[in-house]
């Protein structure tokens, strides 16, 4: 039998590339999407016709709401779940901290913590063996930003990256004798359209002179680490922050 990953996040940059990995290495894909339907769909139509198995689920991670509908056609579809990436992550216009209001804070921990946490948690009654499931792992996208800080661009980011790790560490100790491995990615500058959504398309290639290697990460590269801490390659590694960053 197939093991069952739920990617959130999963119709574009590193959650696209990420199911595409998996779908190669045998698992069954819930790809979770927002807003990009037919794109998440199409993903999914090209996993199912490669002979794998796939299902795409739309739901705002940020609503409670979702998140619990997301998880009952996840199980009514595969009866499972054995590895949650908890990709799904927005930035809004870059601006200095003094600039921004309390709605961005709120849309921008929203998605990046509080629906990581939903998800997790919803994970954990379906994997632990406390509950009598099998185990499992979880990876959490975090990013570079939370130790660099993003200033003038994403404080707001670093600091819900800042917990995320914090979430990582901690779900990590607490869960580790249920059978489930908690830890976390973090991307450096990585080439995928979120820059867009901060207003700035070429962020890589400007930043990308400050990363020792000297060019921005690509999305496959980001995957090939998350499929690694989900692996049984991985059996003994939770708690850990794993960066992907070209040296930053």
């Amino acid at each position: 039998m197939r093991k069952v990953m739920l990617i959130t996040g999963a119709s574009r940059g590193i959650g696209a590339a990420t199911a595409r990995l998996a779908a190669a290495q045998g698992y069954a894909l819930c790809l979770n999407y927002r807003q990009h339907r037919q794109t998440a769909e199409a993903l999914a139509k090209q996993i199912v016709d490669a002979g794998g198995q796939a299902i795409a689920v739309q739901a705002d991670v940020a609503d409670e709401a979702q998140v619990l509908r997301l998880f009952a056609s996840l199980e009514q579809h595969f009866g499972r779940l054995d590895v949650l990436v908890n990709n799904a992550g927005i930035l809004e216009q870059q601006m200095p901290l003094e600039q921004m209001d309390l709605g961005r804070w709120q849309r921008v921990f929203g998605v990046n913590v509080f629906g990581s946490f939903l998800c997790a948690r919803e994970a954990i009654k379906r994997m632990s063996t406390r509950h009598g499931g099998r185990g499992g792992a979880i990876v959490n996208l975090s990013s570079v930003a939370a130790r660099l800080g993003a200033p003038g661009e994403y404080i707001d980011y670093a600091a819900a990256k800042g917990a995320i790790d914090s979430l990582t560490l901690g779900l990590a100790k607490e869960v580790a004798a249920e059978g489930i491995r908690v830890n976390a990615v973090r991307p450096g500058v990585i080439d995928t359209e979120i820059h867009a959504s901060g207003g700035e398309p070429a962020r890589v290639a400007r930043v990308s002179r400050s990363v020792p290697m000297g060019r921005g990460g690509l999305a496959e590269e980001v995957a090939q680490a998350i499929l690694w801490l989900a692996s049984e390659q991985a059996s003994y590694t939770s708690g850990a922050l794993l960066d992907v960053s070209g040296g930053r």
